[in-house]
């Protein structure tokens, strides 16, 4: 199943796009309401939670004052953690039950409000972020809530910033608009990505990415790879080792729009093993046949890897995984960096690319077989030697 992050800033309208996920099919999880149910009359939760706060967090009727409770905890560390430790692990718990219940063809939409705060995103196939105007939220908390300004800028400052979850955002909506257009956005989001995303991750099929037309320089792709490297890195377990690497890793550099990324592996068995598994499950499919590196050295001898693509058809992402230390693992790192080290490199390799999607666009995808490449490995070699560059 397709597993999506969602959340938003208290007062952004994260309810409106879980609500009309759930009318388009969508399994939502809300953990927010889960994390109601935790702590209702007669469980365990609330029992423990009276038993670290005494029952002056208990209403008249003897349910949870989560008024008074938050006054509580609000501005002290040491008591909130106190209470995320009772609340937390039976949230979780609870979701993974629900989740675990979804259709294997379900889209599931985790709604979590401090998915960014405790770093959740990576857990998630996708991260979908609500983000409005702080006025607007002011607004719609005073309408909806009756919350006078002082506490709403209150709850709004204890969260996030919208930087802050931007930076975990596959997908940003803005809702600053109508009601409407927010069901549009979201109803062209489920329609063009989101279903196509969860067919592929249960076909286990990648979506071969198009490197046959260049896109001008996107200042995001660095933030786009950090997220991609935390979802690979959570699949692969371990301290691994991961790059941004080909054209996107080069800032200012015109580039097809794919985000290439390099998995550092200690043999290919590794690859071939489990790790390939958790990789696919994780929205990065291997792609089938044979994958080789053509070193540019004497003999010019074929090592062989092994290559995963993402499986979201809003992303294009090529992961490469090559054993620690061979030619093509070192080559890939010396280019990126001897690019982004030399103007006049860039320029050339610019200019190359844009010669060969105008003559052959078909065969784009292969330029790392046109002779410049040998020059530019001998001169990247030569400033490895003088700089004293390592991978």
């Amino acid at each position: 199943m397709l597993k999506v992050g969602l959340t938003g800033g208290i007062g952004s309208g994260k309810s409106a796009v879980a609500s009309r996920l759930t009318a388009l099919g969508a399994v939502v999880v809300d953990s927010d309401r889960i994390a109601r149910e935790v702590v209702a009359p007669g469980t365990d939760g609330l029992a423990e939670v009276v038993a670290a706060f005494s029952d002056r967090v208990l209403g008249e009727d003897g349910a949870l004052d989560r008024a008074a409770l938050g006054a509580v905890v609000f501005g002290d560390e040491a008591a909130r953690r106190r209470l995320e430790a009772i609340t937390h692990p039976r949230v979780r718990a609870r979701s993974a039950e629900l989740i675990a219940a979804a259709p294997a063809d379900a889209v599931v939409v985790n709604d979590v409000p401090l998915l960014v705060e405790v770093g959740l995103a990576p857990t998630y196939h996708l991260v979908l972020v609500v983000q409005t105007a702080v006025p607007t939220r002011l607004a719609r908390l005073s309408r909806d809530r009756g919350m006078d300004r002082a506490e709403a800028e209150r709850r709004i400052a204890a969260q996030a910033d919208d930087a802050r979850r931007r930076a975990a955002a596959d997908v940003l909506l803005t809702n600053d608009g109508t009601l409407a257009d927010l069901h549009a956005a979201v109803d062209d989001l489920w329609r063009g990505r989101l279903l196509p995303y969860e067919r592929h991750v249960r076909a286990r099929r990648a979506v071969r990415p198009d490197r046959s037309a260049l896109a001008e320089p996107d200042p995001t792709w660095g933030e786009q790879y950090a997220r991609l490297a935390a979802r690979i890195r959570h699949a692969a377990g371990g301290d691994r080792r991961v790059d941004h690497i080909g054209s996107t890793a080069v800032p200012g550099l015109t580039a097809p729009d794919v985000i290439d990324v390099q998995l550092t592996v200690s043999s290919l068995a590794e690859a071939d093993g489990p790790l390939a598994d958790r990789l696919t499950e994780a929205g990065f499919p291997r792609l089938p046949g044979e994958w080789w590196d053509l070193p540019r050295r004497p003999g010019r001898v074929r090592q062989v890897k092994r290559v995963h693509a993402g499986a979201d058809p809003g992303r294009p992402v090529v992961l490469h995984l090559r054993v620690a230390g061979s030619a093509g693992w070192r080559h890939a790192l010396l280019l990126r960096d001897h690019l982004r080290a030399d103007p006049a490199g860039r320029a050339a390799y610019l200019q190359l690319k844009r010669d060969l999607v105008a003559t052959a666009p078909e065969g784009a995808e292969h330029t790392l077989t046109d002779p410049w490449f040998d020059e530019e490995h001998l001169r990247a070699e030569e400033w490895a030697a003088q700089t004293g560059w390592q991978p």
